[in-house]
């Protein structure tokens, strides 16, 4: 998840040249101009934020179970770099179609990570892994990802341009940030000091473990002889949690607050009123512990079922604009055939095609034919060499191709309805690995290979549907601005290249440092890693009929009840919708992550509310909530990137407490404090109504 139509920075209009109205359609970089894209410092820039924002996302994500898009601070770091290189005389000329093609990279490597975070580490918690094995994360992850770019480009035309082009809200947002940076800004500068105080924050708390990661209490109410029910409440006292909320905005926060709520204050303690108080040693289990017992052997597979069902839905609600838009593409891709054909005399890639404006020059549809070929055959190769019969990975192989597919163009119409942060990664894997499981299981597949097998499918299908959703918004980033798409398709293979190489190394550090699942004593700040946590349940729970189907059964229940009150918001045009994978996420995620994430998504609700009550227009809200955006990123980033460094001195010294000043944590208030600072920073920003003020964006 990263960004909501009703966030930060969902944008429903545009300047006179960023509209897309189909024909009359003027970017801001018109096709009769051509300026330099794909240069060496964009290749190198793009490289460097490829793999740092996908180091940071991947921490993110196995820390929250929620990702965040990175195309805006890209965007706006990328105008610093190339605007302090033009100032040190390393470049003599930079442009705005070389910083779209910079973030076009960068962000494709962040959506990597996610396709990577959610599927790989369940290897690990199945056993199958020690570590993470380079080659083969690289080779899955890199092709898994190459099929999510080449599955969108003949979508490209039928759902961007024209007046039934999508609205991609984060790439309408992302070209604002360009056009706006043509005329400078102080975005970076945001950025930085956000970052630096995400940073601070991290290492005390993790690193010189000064106060508490989370402040929860539990109690035993309404007790019996033997038994009673569970009253809890908790908070996890992180700033990327709040920034996460902020960026998704007020609808999705609540969602997955009142999802955790479902959870952690209904379905815990009903199980806890009608099962006996376990008692360890002769002593009752403390409150806390039997909550979160409860939470990871039963009621989180309520989470599961209703996960299933948005992902089957989210299939079936978007069919006929599946199919009306591949069929589009195919039209389309037949019509620049026919056009090629007629204008001979163009050489390189692009010949006999001038006949075409520069800014609707896709990759042609011969290399892209013969890219599929080139991806395929190596996965079909691998998943050989896992279960070790022709057959039985030709299956995989097609599986994993028509899922791909599929899912890549629901993620792909999902980014243009609500943006990348909604799109329904996590519930279309999960869908994908546990039918997956159950083919495999009905063609004879068990033991150890099956589940290994089904997550091996699911990983790959994640990978190409984050990356096709993100890659769609660039695209449409890039139509606003003029730029070329087979540039921009080129470059999100570089960024998504880039993101898989780096991918295994940050994975095996952050293992060895925290560990994945659960805390124990080894690992007490593990990560909690809930999606991949899911992914291997699912696939050992299908094999060894471990899998606890009355819960995820009632979980399904739970997600069409929230599917019919959604179509119901729908049909009343209500702007507050209930998209029943958010509440999912919630229902999975334990209770103290939901809390903050709520909290962000008030005070991005509070700014503004309160700017709209004191008159302001909707482009200073839109400024202040873009800032406020840059603030969350950078918070974000800094948490994020010192996580990984503070992983190294704990791997060295094999210490969680390595750089520890404190033998035991003072407890949350020191956190709690910061926190609320934290909070008041953002609410006080997004409050402030300068108008000669430019952020970058």
């Amino acid at each position: 998840m990263t960004q909501n139509p009703s966030g930060p920075h969902s944008i429903n209009g545009g300047s006179p040249s960023t509209a897309s109205s189909g024909g009359g359609h003027q970017p801001f970089i018109p096709a009769s101009r051509s300026l330099p894209e794909i240069t060496l410092k964009a290749i190198l820039l793009g490289i460097i934020l490829s793999a740092i924002l996908a180091a940071a996302n991947a921490y993110l994500g196995l820390f929250a179970g929620m990702t965040v898009s990175a195309s805006i601070p890209a965007a706006v770091i990328s105008m610093g770099a190339l605007r302090g290189l033009k100032a040190m005389r390393v470049a003599r000329n930079v442009n705005i179609l070389e910083n779209n093609i910079v973030q076009t990279a960068a962000s494709a490597g962040e959506s990597l990570a996610a396709g990577i975070i959610f599927t790989f580490p369940a290897l690990v918690m199945m056993g199958v892994w020690q570590e993470f094995d380079f080659v083969q994360v690289t080779v899955i992850a890199g092709l898994g990802g190459l099929l999510g770019v080449l599955f969108t480009i003949p979508l490209r035309r039928a759902l961007i341009p024209g007046r039934r082009g999508l609205l991609f809200p984060e790439g309408v947002a992302t070209a604002e940030v360009l056009q706006t940076g043509e005329r400078g800004g102080g975005g970076v500068k945001v950025i930085a000091l956000a970052a630096l105080c995400g940073g601070v924050y991290k290492l005390g708390q993790t690193g010189f473990r000064i106060w508490t990661e989370t402040a929860e209490t539990a109690a035993r109410v309404l007790s019996s002889r033997d038994g009673g029910t569970i009253a809890y409440f908790g908070s996890n006292l992180s700033p990327a949690l709040i920034s996460v909320g902020y960026i998704v905005g007020i609808n999705i926060a609540v969602l997955v607050f009142l999802g955790g709520a479902l959870n952690w204050l209904v379905a815990i303690p009903i199980y806890a009123a009608s099962h006996p108080w376990p008692v360890e040693n002769g002593v009752a289990l403390p409150a806390v512990d039997h909550a979160n017992n409860i939470w990871s052997a039963y009621t989180r597979y309520l989470g599961v079922g209703a996960m299933v069902v948005g992902g089957l839905w989210a299939l079936i609600s978007m069919r006929r604009s599946i199919i009306d838009g591949i069929r589009s593409g195919i039209t389309a891709a037949r019509q620049v055939s026919a056009a090629s054909s007629a204008a001979p005399g163009e050489g390189g890639m692009f010949a006999g095609r001038q006949a075409l404006p520069r800014t609707e020059r896709d990759t042609p549809m011969k290399w892209v034919l013969w890219a599929l070929l080139f991806a395929v055959v190596p996965i079909f190769i691998f998943y050989l060499s896992v279960v070790g019969g022709i057959a039985i990975s030709i299956t995989m192989a097609i599986v994993m191709l028509v899922a791909g597919f599929l899912f890549a163009a629901v993620a792909g119409y999902m980014a243009g309805l609500v943006g990348s942060s909604n799109n329904p990664i996590s519930g279309v894997t999960i869908s994908t690995i546990l039918l997956s499981s159950l083919l495999l299981l009905a063609l004879g597949v068990g033991g150890d290979t099956g589940p290994q097998a089904a997550i091996f499918i699911g990983a790959v299908v994640c990978c190409a549907a984050a990356i096709a959703g993100d890659n769609m918004q660039d695209l449409k980033t890039g139509y606003l601005v003029g730029a070329t798409p087979w540039k921009q398709q080129v470059m999100q293979g570089v960024g998504t290249i880039t993101a898989a190489l780096v991918m295994a190394p940050v994975l095996t550090l952050l293992l060895k440092a925290y560990g994945f699942g659960e805390p124990t004593a080894a690992h007490p700040h593990a990560l909690s890693a809930p999606q991949a946590t899911l992914m291997a349940s699912v696939a050992r729970g299908v094999f060894d009929q471990s899998l606890p189907w009355t819960w995820v059964i009632i979980g399904a229940l739970v997600g069409v009840v929230i599917i019919a009150l959604d179509q119901f918001q729908r049909a009343r045009g209500a702007s507050f919708r209930f998209p029943v994978l958010a509440v999912a996420v919630g229902i999975y995620l334990p209770f103290q992550l939901s809390v903050p994430i709520l909290i962000g998504g008030v005070i991005s609700a509070v700014i503004r509310a309160t700017l709209r009550r004191r008159g302001a227009l909707k482009a200073v809200i839109e400024k202040a909530a873009r800032r406020g955006l840059l603030i969350a990123a950078g918070l974000i980033t800094g948490e994020a990137l010192l996580g990984i460094l503070l992983a190294i001195p704990i791997v060295v010294t094999s210490r969680t407490d390595a750089l520890a000043l404190l033998p035991d944590e003072i407890g949350a208030w020191p956190g709690m404090l910061l926190l609320a600072g934290v909070a008041a920073w953002l609410l006080a920003d997004g409050l402030r109504r300068t108008t000669g003020e430019d952020e970058a964006g």
